[in-house]
């Protein structure tokens, strides 16, 4: 699976490249904090509800999480489904506000 730091993210998004951010925790959790991703709690990947993304099955897909962890678990059950790009954000939304806070 691939990988991509915090760092590296806030750099594209920085730099205006388009991205597709896919946020795969609770909708409290989005609530709260995000980054602008398209909310897909992991409940809903592991239930094969992904009829919203699968447009986005040949262009690469930045998923996160609160750690890392539920990101790293939805990379691994999109790709089987033909999700040719996923990348997890190492550390999700926790690395995010240590290193960018306010």
């Amino acid at each position: 699976m691939k990988t991509i730091t915090v760092a590296d993210l806030k750099a594209k998004i920085d730099a205006g490249e388009k991205l597709n951010l896919l946020d795969v925790r609770e909708p409290h959790e989005n609530a709260a904090f995000n980054i602008g991703g398209q909310l897909l709690p992991l409940g809903l990947v592991q239930a094969l509800q992904i009829d919203e993304i699968e447009h986005l099955k040949d262009e690469t897909v930045y998923v996160y999480c609160r750690s890392g962890n539920r990101s790293g678990q939805a990379c691994l059950m999109l790709e089987p489904y033909g999700f040719k790009d996923v990348i997890n954000v190492a550390g999700g939304m926790l690395a995010w506000q240590e290193q960018f806070p306010g």
